[in-house]
């Protein structure tokens, strides 16, 4: 690695592998992974356990400031001190986060949190807005997606492996619902930075987007993976 802090943004569209593939890479490269998803689920999760309508933008407004999210290695997820990495996958939270964050007030309270980190160390952030929004001078910009079926059967298997109960169609649905309001929501909508590099997982292995990944950080930066 250079002594050069590199921040690194991959968007794209709900459960086209971007948080399996930053993961990865971030590994690879030795530096921070920013887990945005995961942080806006945390704060979903918290309005459904206190009973909060996550489709009123007025009342999840009013408790972003009772709510403390923290990112810890080994992919935990601490909310208010409770780790909730396991229950913010569940379909309930999967089918409210994208009215979470669509509202402008909770994005711009996370979104400072987000580039603070950024700030202090070399990082890979993904989400849907981190190119075009949350970063927008990063080093290397990557929008990764899949088709719909490629991603609900993704999503599907991954939620059988952490018992996770749900149905494939609930996948598809949910991944088809996610992607009109991610794409159509006024504030920093999901969208390809015009700078971005496209790339279409639907046929690569998770090895052969981290490598197609890592050859498009490298030609960029010159940062190649720790041996």
């Amino acid at each position: 690695m250079n002594k050069k802090n590199i921040t690194i943004a991959i968007d794209g569209p709900a459960a086209a592998g971007k948080s399996t593939v930053a993961k990865l890479v971030a590994e690879k490269l030795d530096i921070t992974y920013i887990d945005t998803g995961a942080m806006y689920r945390a704060f979903t999760w918290y309005c459904l356990e206190k009973g909060i309508n996550c489709e009123n933008e007025a009342d999840c407004d009013a408790v972003i400031k009772d709510v403390a999210i923290e990112l810890r290695p080994g992919h935990i997820v601490l909310c208010n001190g409770i780790d909730v990495s396991k229950q913010i996958r569940e379909p309930r939270v999967s089918s409210k986060v994208s009215y979470i964050a669509s509202y402008k007030n909770i994005r711009l309270s996370l979104v400072e949190q987000q580039r603070a980190m950024a700030n202090k160390t070399s990082v890979v952030m993904d989400g849907r807005d981190i190119g075009t929004y949350v970063l927008p001078d990063a080093d290397v910009k990557i929008y990764q997606i899949a088709s719909v079926q490629t991603r609900a059967v993704r999503r599907y298997d991954e939620n059988m492996q952490k018992g996770i109960p749900c149905t494939y169609e609930e996948i598809e649905n949910d991944v088809r619902t996610r992607d009109y309001i991610d794409s159509h929501r006024s504030f920093a909508p999901l969208k390809p930075a015009p700078d971005s590099v496209l790339l279409d997982t639907s046929f690569l292995s998770i090895e052969e987007s981290v490598d197609m990944v890592l050859k498009i950080i490298e030609k960029k930066t010159g940062v190649k993976p720790n041996v």
